[in-house]
């Protein structure tokens, strides 16, 4: 069960993430340029609506359509994604991330249908009407059917939240963020479900809380303090380079092995969540577009035009908050969190046997953005300084070259890695930053 939520929290981020740079752009020309930016222009400000109402649920539509069916699934994905775009009156993220992948796995059934059965010579015919027709069809479900009902269900969610603000019951939806987030699904709620509420509520006030919820780096950056200060063993020492990563790089998952190494702590990173939450509300902070990654620079620049110091606010309130929660956890649990050291320390000493011939490594990630370029980045270092000549990538777990012969990845994302890449060694850590894996695998691989 937990794999399969992991599974889809993935392709609902693998739709948004390699887009991000849209989003980024829209919002830095929302925070310039609309009434209340930091530059007002009317003229420049007219790129604001149309490109939250076609352009960036076209690419997610365009996106998820690849994601299932390669370019033919991504042009048929695009041209459903117009249906509910001009059907509905609201920006159109959830019917894109409906209609492309549905229209790409469409697509890919016609294509299937098809094979084999084309005379010589009409193969181009065949290939392109066939997918005008899907795209027609689709186009006109998604416009008749789909886009309505879409919009019914985003009004009957936004009546919800807005009841939850209105009850000042908003902190409380950290009793099911952090958890989550620590599951490695802090992709999904971010780009999934804050990110679409978020963008409609900007085009109504111009700054949204929900931007804020899942981004915020307050309660990880807590967890770390606590741990640097009262931890022991490997995750002492590791603590502060994690602590550099996550809050200036912006890459929250560093922390989640942190507590997943005592899982008491998840009550510091909900402590912190919603003091965060209760923050951002009562000083009426929010954030113009989504920043990916989470780094405070990239909160920074997505804040409205004199709304930086509630942001900051919020963001240490959240850090205080966990930062306390953690300490008293870390001082009561003293024989817990040996435990778990010595268990990462057993484990990094076992290390592999097996002796293969590696001229590529492949780490892997929940999105392929993150924690995987960073740990790939680290261990290419490392390569380098031993002065061995071995391709380091990083890729998402679903992406995971089939002729991969050694596969790096976090313990928790293990399983998946060995269900797609099958004949491949998988080497699982625990921890980011400092993991004694890196170091064992390069002297394996010079010896």
């Amino acid at each position: 069960m937990k794999d399969n939520i992991q599974r889809f929290g993935r392709f609902l981020s693998g739709m948004v993430m390699p887009n991000i740079g849209a989003f980024i752009a829209w919002g830095f020309i929302t925070a310039l340029f609309i009434p209340t930016g930091w530059t007002p222009n009317e003229n420049l400000s007219a790129l604001v609506g149309p490109m939250i109402v076609y352009l960036l649920p076209v690419l997610i539509g365009y996106t998820g359509g690849s994601l299932v069916h390669g370019k033919r699934g991504a042009v048929v994905g695009a041209t459903a994604t117009m249906g509910v775009i001009v059907g509905t009156s609201i920006p159109m993220f959830i019917g894109g991330m409906i209609m492309g992948p549905l229209a790409g796995w469409i697509m890919k059934k016609v294509d299937q249908a098809f094979e084999g059965k084309v005379a010589a010579g009409f193969e181009m015919l065949v290939n392109n009407f066939s997918a005008g027709i899907v795209g027609l069809v689709l186009a006109l479900v998604a416009y008749i059917a789909i886009g309505p009902a879409v919009q019914a269900g985003s009004d009957a969610v936004g009546a919800a939240v807005e009841a939850v603000v209105n009850l000042g019951l908003l902190p409380l939806v950290s009793i099911l963020v952090e958890p989550a987030k620590v599951l490695f699904l802090n992709n999904a709620l971010n780009h999934g479900i804050f990110g679409p509420l978020g963008v409609e509520q900007v085009t109504e006030a111009g700054r949204s809380i929900f931007f804020l919820i899942e981004t915020n780096p307050g309660p990880g950056l807590g967890v770390l303090l606590a741990v640097w200060m009262f931890g022991k063993g490997i995750s002492k020492q590791s603590a502060p380079g994690a602590i550099i990563i996550h809050f200036f790089g912006g890459i929250h998952e560093i922390h989640f092995p942190y507590v997943l190494m005592n899982p008491l702590l998840v009550l510091a990173v909900i402590a912190g969540g919603a003091t965060g939450v209760l923050t951002f509300g009562l000083l009426g902070a929010g954030l113009v577009a989504t920043p990916s990654p989470g780094s405070i620079f990239a909160l920074m620049a997505m804040a409205p035009r004199g709304g930086l110091l509630p942001v900051l606010a919020g963001i240490f309130t959240a850090a205080a908050a966990s930062f306390f929660v953690s300490s008293l956890i870390l001082k009561f649990t003293e024989g817990s969190q040996d435990l778990a050291s010595a268990q990462a320390q057993s484990k990094a000493q076992k290390g592999s046997l097996r002796q293969v011939s590696v001229k590529q490594i492949v780490f892997a990630c929940d999105a392929g953005m993150g924690s995987s370029a960073m740990g790939a980045t680290t261990l290419r270092k490392k390569l380098v300084a031993k002065g061995l000549d071995v391709k380091v990538i990083h890729t998402s777990i679903e992406d995971i070259p089939a002729d991969s012969v050694l596969v790096v990845t976090h313990d928790s994302l293990a399983s998946r890695a060995k269900a797609v890449a099958h004949g491949a060694e998988i080497i699982s850590i625990t921890n980011f930053v400092g993991a004694p894996e890196y170091d064992q695998l390069v002297e394996r691989l010079a010896q």
